[in-house]
This record gives structure tokens, C-alpha cells and sequence, in this order.
């Protein structure tokens, strides 16, 4: 877990700077909104890599860091031993006008609308001029059917993980999901042909490990 967490958020750090970054994040004003879960730590990884990019990076969460999943929780305190600047989601009214935003509140594991400091941090998201990145799929989407509940990330791109779930291809969901991407995280093709999925995936990122979809 703690390495496909770190092939997520290595590629979710390389497309934000090739894609909404013209290929140079330095100074450039980056707000991070993480979940406690693993989409958050994802971000997380994103978010040490931007900063070592030379971005100015900050970073908001959803609950408090005795809250988080033993994984993100490690990451979460590699940006804390760094000095990244980390709030909580009650802060982000003081956030800087970002250049980037980058959506990691709340992943697959969605059960029904999201309330409290993750909607809080839907809603602010929303709001802004900035485009927003959402990591595997935008927090407030079903990755099963593709409904978008309220509130829902309206992301200008999302970064799915291994191979793409299927609520992001709805059509509905387009507006929500932006430009579709999909990242390797390493995981195996014997894997996916194993007795739970039973499926042949061809080498799909023999020349890319980022791959756009739509």
C-alpha cells in the first residue's frame, strides 16, 4: 500500500506540473485537500513532491491527524518533519488564490453525500477561478454508477488509479470528471487474472505510466 500510494502521488505531482503547471511549478500557488483515507495520502505524496518542485504548496485536511489511516497518516508526518504548511478544513478560508487545486477529500470509498469539513472543502473548491485535479475520481462522485451527489468536485481533470472505474465513463459524470487520465501504480497483470476479476489487461502503460483516456 505504501508503495502504490507513492506511484499515485508521484504521477498525480508529474501531470499537475505538465498539465496545469506549463511544466514549472516553482511559486506557483498549489492548495492540497486531503482526505483521511488513502485518496488523501495520495495528494499527500503529491503534495511533497510539488514542494520539492519549488511550488508553494498548502495543504487542508479533512479531520485531525490522529484520525488518519496508519499510511497516510506516515505521509502526513513526512510533510509535517518538512515544514509544508498543513491545516485543517475550518482554515481554508485563509488559503492562498491557488493556480492549481488538487482534489483527494474523498475517494472509491464514498457512501452517500459528503458532509461536514469534506462538503465544506467540496463547496470552497468549487468556488475558485483555479482548475482542480481530482485524484481517482472527483470526492462526491459514485465510481460505481457515475451520480454525482451533492456536493461533488467539478474537477477540469481527474487521475484514476490502475484501470478506470466504470461510473467515470458515464455520461453523466463528464462534467464532473473533466479530462480523464489513468496512472500506473504498479500493480500486476497477473493480478487482474486472478480469480477475483479474471481479466486480461494488456501492458498498458509500456510507454507511458500516464495515459489519457478522454
Amino acid at each position: 500500500l505504501v508503495q502504490m500510494m507513492e506511484n499515485a502521488g508521484r504521477n498525480l505531482a508529474h501531470l499537475a506540473r505538465r498539465r496545469f503547471l506549463d511544466g514549472d511549478p516553482r511559486d506557483k500557488p498549489v492548495v492540497v485537500l486531503a482526505g483521511s483515507g488513502g485518496n488523501g495520502g495520495g495528494t499527500l505524496v503529491a503534495a511533497r513532491r510539488l514542494h520539492n518542485y519549488g511550488a508553494n504548496v498548502q495543504v487542508y485536511l479533512t479531520r485531525p491527524r490522529a484520525e488518519f489511516a496508519p499510511v497516510p497518516a506516515h505521509q502526513l508526518d513526512i510533510l509535517l518533519r518538512m515544514g509544508v504548511p498543513v491545516f485543517q478544513a475550518g482554515d481554508i478560508g485563509k488559503a492562498v488564490a491557488p493556480a492549481l487545486i488538487i482534489d483527494g477529500i474523498i475517494g472509491y470509498s464514498l457512501r452517500g453525500e459528503p458532509r461536514g469539513a469534506a462538503a465544506d472543502l467540496i463547496r470552497w473548491a468549487n468556488g475558485q477561478t483555479a482548475p482542480i485535479l481530482a485524484l481517482d475520481a472527483p470526492s462526491g462522485l459514485d465510481t460505481a454508477s457515475g451520480t454525482a451527489h451533492a456536493p461533488t468536485i467539478h474537477a477540469a481533470a481527474t487521475m484514476t488509479l490502475a484501470l478506470p472505474k466504470v461510473g467515470l465513463l458515464a455520461d453523466e459524470a463528464k462534467p464532473f470528471v473533466g479530462e480523464l487520465y489513468l496512472a500506473d501504480i504498479s500493480v500486476p497483470p497477473a493480478l487482474y487474472a486472478g480469480p477475483g476479476l479474471q481479466m486480461s489487461v494488456e501492458p498498458i502503460f509500456a510507454i507511458e505510466d500516464i495515459v489519457r483516456l478522454r
